[in-house]
């Protein structure tokens, strides 16, 4: 039986609440994104959700989403993965999410709420992301023969994680669907977008 790997995006920091690129940048989470954190831990907990281990990116706002949602639904205690780390941005960290189109076109693709920039200067490409993907999957798997494991990161390294999990194309995920902060997924299944649905949330 193989591991059950799910992924959970952290909660809103600073800079999503300013519309500002995160990428490597390290701001803490908000008061609704520790409120966010507070509610994931809940729905785990009322899904009856078991993990064996908790990896967190060692980005502040991930690794505090871990710690407060594992606290909640009594996880054990969060471990950093160096490889959950967020997509190196490049010139665009720290710019405003909104000059995405002026300063990146048209080597961008746009979803109803996101616009992705693929290759400025000095940015990791979504393949470098799905190749780091499946490296923490294989990481896990190699890890954990059985049981479930919760990895707590960030949108754009997430999707690819699913993407590589599912054996998808990278521009079919993008598009194909949101990932909202403190959102849990279950990446073990066949390539359908397993949401856990967590009733209280408001993101």
């Amino acid at each position: 039986m193989s591991v059950e790997i799910f992924i959970a995006r952290h909660g809103q920091n600073e800079d999503n609440v300013n519309g500002i690129l995160n990428g490597h940048r390290d701001l803490p989470l908000t008061d609704l994104g520790r409120e966010q954190a507070q509610q994931l831990g809940e729905g785990i907990a009322q899904q009856g959700l078991q993990f064996d281990a908790v990896y967190s990116s060692p980005l502040r706002r991930a690794f505090e989403t871990a710690q407060i949602a594992a606290h909640v639904a009594d996880l054990p205690e969060p471990e950093v993965m160096p490889e959950l780390i967020e997509r190196d941005f490049g010139v665009m960290s720290g710019k405003p999410a909104s000059e995405i189109e002026a300063l990146c076109a048209p080597n961008i693709i746009k979803t109803d709420t996101i616009t992705y920039f693929l290759d400025p200067e000095g940015a990791e490409t979504f393949p470098q992301l799905v190749e780091r993907g499946q490296g923490i999957l294989d990481t896990v798997r190699s890890k954990h023969i059985g049981g479930k494991v919760l990895l707590v990161c960030h949108g754009d390294i997430g999707k690819m994680i699913y993407c590589a999990a599912t054996d998808s194309k990278w521009q079919d995920v993008l598009t194909g669907f949101h990932f909202g902060n403190c959102e849990l997924i279950d990446v073990s299944g066949t390539g359908d977008v397993h949401t856990i649905k967590l009733e209280q949330f408001n993101h």
